[in-house]
């Protein structure tokens, strides 16, 4: 199975594409399609039926699409700058994720 370097609820930068430059929460990562879901970001218009039992009303909805992930960057909590991220095991063995930029853990 693919490893992705992004991972639900990152805080990523889109740095390629009609929204280039926004920031979002990553809402789903879909490592089949190579494709992540990013709130607020790839916005598309569908319509929707009503439904009763739920208590949907119907209309035209905006919804968040997947994008491609090597078009995102995530973004470092620190230094707040989109950065690289590498890898390194600390006292306990444990993997962790670091930014290249400050040396923080994510």
């Amino acid at each position: 199975m693919k490893q992705f370097r992004i991972r639900k609820d990152d805080k990523v930068m889109v740095i390629a594409g009609k929204d280039k430059g926004k920031i979002g929460k990553v809402l789903k990562v879909l490592p089949k399609h190579d494709r992540v879901v990013v709130e607020k970001v790839n916005m598309a218009k569908r319509n929707v039926k009503p439904n009763p039992y739920r208590r949907e009303p119907g209309g035209i909805m905006d919804k968040e699409m997947p994008i491609h992930v090597s078009n995102l960057m995530v973004v470092c909590s620190a230094c707040a700058k989109p950065t690289r991220v590498g890898y390194r095991y600390d006292e306990d063995g444990k993997k962790i994720r670091f930014c290249k930029k400050c040396n923080a853990t994510l």
